[in-house]
């Protein structure tokens, strides 16, 4: 049974920002009149430029089905499609130079985007995902406890969730960072490097490990929980969106949790949304592996007190670890997504 700790659904801290104190005209890649806002008013339609989902998720249903563009027309607003979902470092970089105004990332890979000079803020907390993210191992390696990865290769993405969860694992296990060798790597170019041998393992999370657990030759020698993973998923957006259109960005999480407790009862029906064949369509044994991960998912929620001591808690580990040169003030970068009007 995976146990998840409580949410505090109380007050939220002053340390994050109501919709007055949010109004900010700082954001690296904005200005004081958003030229995207300002068009988009003009035409009676604010236009929110995300990216595109795929073939499976909660977002990926909405764009079939049309449910996301009926819930933002109601507050007058309209999807743009804009790229590909993916990493959340080029996406908080498209945020920064205003090509972009919501996407979805990890509190780990988030800390390391506002390390820089960002543009955006976080509005939405999914806690930590315990049974889909991990340190990956080939079945018969060898590998079967984290003690076991010294002097070995571990693939991760540089900054973000595989580079958290190897460096938690191994703090964990009281094994100094520089006795395994990390390998950065993009995670959608770490599969073929990870099956051909090249590498001991690989700190992922779900949307690369379940075709690897799916294809029945690769299991995590420590998940989410193992390891005491504070890896939040987020939604961002950009802002000087934010401060043009916060009924917009209330609306985008309602569709979100309301989504989500739908996507956390029935799984199944937000795999595969577009297609059931080729390259981007979950089958076989990783179908029922996704199905299990998103089961024992957690909600879209707002941020919470008990959130932000986790994501403090993150940004302190990275600096602890030299990711970062000095600890992230997170708190400066949250949104109060109840509190918009």
């Amino acid at each position: 049974m995976t146990f998840r700790r409580p949410r505090l659904r109380a007050t939220v801290a002053p340390a994050l920002l109501t919709a007055s104190a949010f109004v900010a005209l700082t954001a690296c890649g904005t200005s004081e009149t958003d030229s995207t806002g300002a068009a988009s008013a003009a035409k009676g339609t604010v236009s929110v430029r995300i990216p595109d989902p795929g073939n499976s998720g909660l977002i990926a249903l909405g764009k079939k089905d049309g449910s996301l563009e009926t819930a933002l027309a109601k507050v007058g607003a309209k999807v743009e499609w804009t790229g590909s979902a993916g990493p959340f470092a080029p996406a908080a970089q498209a945020m920064n130079a205003d090509q972009l105004d919501i996407a979805t990332g990890s509190i780990t890979s988030g800390i390391t985007s506002l390390a820089q000079r960002p543009g955006f803020k976080f509005f939405t907390a999914v806690d930590p995902d315990a049974a889909g993210e991990g340190i990956l191992v080939k079945d018969g390696s060898g590998i079967d406890s984290v003690a076991d990865l010294v002097g070995k290769k571990v693939a991760v993405n540089q900054g973000g969730t595989g580079e958290y969860l190897l460096l938690k694992a191994l703090a964990k296990a009281h094994i100094p960072a520089d006795k395994v060798k990390r390998v950065y790597l993009r995670p959608d170019q770490t599969a073929a490097v990870f099956n051909a041998g090249k590498v001991d393992a690989w700190s992922v999370w779900a949307t690369y490990a379940v075709a690897e657990i799916g294809s029945g030759k690769a299991h995590f020698v420590a998940d989410g929980a193992a390891i005491g993973s504070d890896n939040y998923s987020l939604n961002a957006v950009r802002t000087g969106f934010a401060e043009q259109h916060p009924k917009v960005v209330k609306a985008f999480y309602q569709y979100l949790h309301n989504g989500s407790v739908k996507q956390k009862q029935n799984p199944a029906a937000y795999l595969n949304v577009f297609t059931d064949v080729g390259p981007t369509a979950v089958t076989g044994k990783a179908k029922d592996v996704q199905t299990e991960f998103t089961r024992t998912s957690a909600t879209v929620e707002p941020i919470g007190p008990e959130d932000i001591k986790r994501f403090e808690a993150v940004a302190e580990f990275y600096a602890e670890q030299k990711v970062t040169k000095t600890k992230v003030d997170v708190a400066a970068h949250l949104l109060d997504v109840e509190k918009l009007t």
